[in-house]
């Protein structure tokens, strides 16, 4: 199978089937924290984590031990070591979450010009998301993203659309057909739009509606969840947040939204709401922080405005490749988590130009870097921190880390293999450096003088920052397995 075989049909899994995963299993259950734990075997049925053991010898013996009235035919396992005793190259990783996506955008990826936020928008955005009215092109568009994220270990998006109502059920139907776990979002959008790009209050909130109606009443998939997407401040009325902002409580739906990307943007929304006082009062103002918001950049915020997000226990989206790409500042990623914020990461295509959640933690530890040069060394991201970001931090901001983000009982099996020596992997390790090879050290002790050995830890440091979609080489999405190479 190659990579572009990536959508699968959910309808010809075997969902009566216990399937037991067995290898290594590495993820981040707390901030700073990297949890390895080798030779586990892992039962999943129904989608569901039901068993955990560590120093497993026998993952079918261990399903039987759980539950006896199975026999080894009712048991299949996805077995990851195989002849690979030293366990140094394969392991199993959550779904990454990407809290931020304009799957809409995505042909403008790496165009920017020399373009700040609202003027990128004018020139470059808005023109796209238009022409996503047509279904054929919108097709072709979401399909494209779906498989790409799904090959990047993508198993959650945050995706905002358009305007159009009915590309936006498409985006739905598509991603159902995938098996990838989204919310989907049209965006609303009455105000300060072009002429060809730009809806009427009421407009603007029906299609919401139906949206919502759409995806609750007739797709009726689990994996598939409305978001309400005002675009931001500044294109929306009050009429339309306060609109919103009822729905979003009488039904308990996600919202999204950008915050303080930008500093002319931030000027510009104190000019239209003047009765606010800050960026931040305009959305809670009129409704719409909840503990199921999710606020991408948050790059310029002020100690008030932290105090109310937090207050609100909503998310914040960081998207560092897009805000180095449109110079809109460096998010205190550091400084959020402090106080106790909710911070997951975001592709944010297109501004952000790569749809692998991997390279966006790549991105995050090196803008937390650029901060350090200019602060202290404090607000350093270390390499877990990102990867954490990357998965529970994300399930966080969702509002859904009681049931993804990490490897425990009771919670969804959206998981990716990584394999570090896949074919052609840019992950490069020396027999040399690896652990177990004992013989092979005795033979090299005369041509070299102890060559240091890598940690487990070592290895997922070097697949964090040189690894891409060519380690990822099966991803599972509730169970159901939703890509292989």
């Amino acid at each position: 199978m190659t990579k572009s075989d990536l959508l699968f049909d959910k309808g010809n899994d075997k969902h009566a089937e216990f399937l037991v995963f067995f290898g290594t299993f590495v993820d981040t259950p707390k901030l700073g924290e990297l949890r390895i734990r080798e030779r586990t075997s892992v039962g999943v049925l129904g989608g569901i984590i039901r068993f955990i053991n560590r120093n497993s010898f026998d993952p079918i013996k261990d399903c039987l031990a759980y539950d006896s009235s199975l026999s080894p035919e009712d048991v299949t396992v996805i077995d990851t070591i195989g002849e690979d005793k030293t366990q140094h190259s394969t392991f199993y990783f959550p779904g990454f979450i990407d809290t931020h996506n304009h799957v809409s955008q995505y042909p403008n990826v790496g165009v920017f010009g020399n373009s700040t936020l609202l003027d990128w928008l004018e020139k470059y955005t808005f023109p796209i998301e238009a022409a996503l009215a047509n279904e054929n092109i919108a097709k072709e568009v979401y399909n494209k993203v779906i498989s790409k994220t799904l090959s990047h270990g993508t198993t959650t998006v945050a995706y905002y659309n358009t305007i159009d109502l009915k590309s936006t059920k498409l985006l739905a139907q598509l991603s159902s057909l995938s098996g990838q776990r989204v919310l989907v979002g049209k965006v609303c959008m009455d105000a300060n739009g072009p002429d060809y790009y730009i809806e009427d209050t009421k407009t603007s909130f029906e299609s919401t509606v139906k949206v919502v109606k759409y995806i609750r009443e007739t797709l009726c998939d689990s994996l598939i969840n409305p978001i309400v997407t005002p675009r931001f401040a500044p294109s929306c009325s009050r009429e339309l947040m306060q609109q919103l902002s009822k729905l979003v409580k009488d039904e308990d739906i996600h919202v999204q939204t950008h915050l303080s990307e930008n500093k002319e943007e931030i000027q510009w929304v104190q000019d239209l709401f003047p009765e606010c006082a800050n960026y931040t009062d305009v959305y809670d103002k009129y409704g719409l922080l909840t503990e199921k918001t999710v606020l991408a950049h948050c790059i310029h915020l002020t100690d008030a405005e932290a105090r109310v997000i937090k207050q609100r226990r909503c998310g914040i989206s960081h998207c560092p490749i897009s805000n180095s790409s449109l110079t809109s500042g460096e998010c205190r990623v550091r400084w959020l988590l402090d106080q106790g914020i909710k911070v997951g990461l975001g592709t944010d295509v297109s501004a952000g130009h790569s749809c692998s959640i991997l390279a966006t933690g790549r991105q995050a530890f090196a803008v937390s870097r650029h901060l350090a040069m200019k602060k202290t060394d404090h607000v350093k991201l270390s390499v877990s921190e990102c990867l954490f970001l990357a998965t529970m931090g994300g399930a966080q901001v969702l509002h859904m880390d009681d049931t993804l983000g990490t490897f425990e009982v009771g919670k969804q099996f959206d998981a990716q293999v990584i394999d570090t020596d896949a074919p052609d992997s840019n992950v490069d390790m020396f027999h040399w450096q690896l652990q177990g090879e004992d013989e092979m050290q005795e033979q090299m002790q005369d041509i070299y003088t102890n060559p240091p050995l890598l940690t487990k830890e070592d290895i997922i440091a070097k697949w964090f920052f040189n690894g891409d979609d060519r380690n990822t080489t099966k991803v599972w999405v509730a169970g159901h397995q939703v890509y292989q190479v």
